[in-house]
């Protein structure tokens, strides 16, 4: 692959992100790539662009409740994100002086910090060389390198192992390619409809010259949301978060008929330290109310 082509269509043709401009800092980045997990840039990027004026360095996020962290992550799914990042906030102000880690593996120390997330954040904030595997880039690789319709199974060596064999030596330029990689996939090289005619790389292309063959790997899994736990637990934080006050059992009953499920969720919120409840049995996001004892918390 013309890693070189790729870099000069990525400065041509990339998405003007925040989080991409001169001057944001590792921990800009790292709330954009945590914020970024699973969900949309088009949701992230308002919530993004809020949280770094609240909460524009770690120690000030970390002096934030956690009741706060969760009402400000509003729409964006997956709130324990939420909760870890103000965890990783609280370890980066008072054992790294405030500042983001660009080492990897103290990164991978931070809570909520995994392998993409470290390798992300070393690339995109410090410019390091290190390969930064997402579902778009290993799509791209597939079909670029090996010829395949899509990727496989991930496997973590083999996954870095090709990415990295496609880097510059150069760090700058390396980290360069890891974040056009990454768009080429988002924008371009697409699972279901690629814009191969807009690819700058189609010309060494192995898709291209085998046919451009369909996926003949397992199936993958298509996630729903619909009816799930996953929808259940929104919606009682969507009340908590509408709400000024600890809300009663009585209202959280009404946002699902499925009294079973609704309590099996409003119990795993309790557990993930989502939602604490007041000595008077009403719920409210944690941190919010502790002027009065609280029952069911998480320390």
């Amino acid at each position: 692959m013309d890693t070189a082509a790729l870099s000069v269509w990525f400065d041509e043709h990339a998405r003007d992100l925040p989080w991409r401009h001169a001057g944001t800092t590792g921990w800009g980045v790292l709330v954009s790539e945590i914020m970024l997990q699973q969900t949309p840039v088009a949701r992230v990027e308002p919530i993004w662009r809020e949280w770094l004026v609240r909460w524009p360095k770690p120690s000030a996020l970390a002096a934030a409740t956690q009741g706060e962290v969760v009402r400000a992550w509003g729409k964006l799914g997956y709130p324990r994100r939420a909760l870890r990042l103000h965890a990783a906030a609280g370890v980066i102000s008072t054992d790294h002086g405030d500042i983001v880690p660009s080492d990897i593996d103290t990164l991978l120390g931070l809570p909520g910090v995994g392998a993409y997330t470290a390798r992300a954040v070393a690339a995109f904030a410090y410019g390091l060389r290190c390969p930064v595997v997402d579902t778009n880039v290993r799509r791209v690789v597939a079909r670029a390198v090996h010829g395949a319709g899509d990727a496989g199974p991930p496997s973590t060596t083999r996954d870095l192992a090709d990415v990295d064999k496609l880097l510059p030596k150069e760090p700058a330029d390396a980290a360069k390619a890891s974040a056009a990689l990454m768009e080429l996939g988002a924008v371009v090289c697409v699972a279901r409809t690629p814009r191969c005619a807009a690819c700058p790389v189609r010309g060494g292309c192995a898709w291209q010259r085998n046919g451009r063959p369909a996926y003949a790997g397992p199936a993958k899994a298509v996630q729903r949301f619909a009816g799930t736990d996953r929808q259940v637990r929104g919606l009682l934080l969507d009340v908590l978060r509408d709400s000024p006050d600890p809300a009663t059992k009585q209202r959280l009953d009404l946002v699902w008929p499925d009294a079973g499920q609704r309590d099996r969720c409003l119990d795993s919120l309790l557990v993930d330290g989502l939602v604490e409840q007041t000595t008077d049995g009403r719920f409210a996001l944690p941190g919010e109310h502790r002027d009065k004892p609280l029952l069911g918390v998480n320390p």
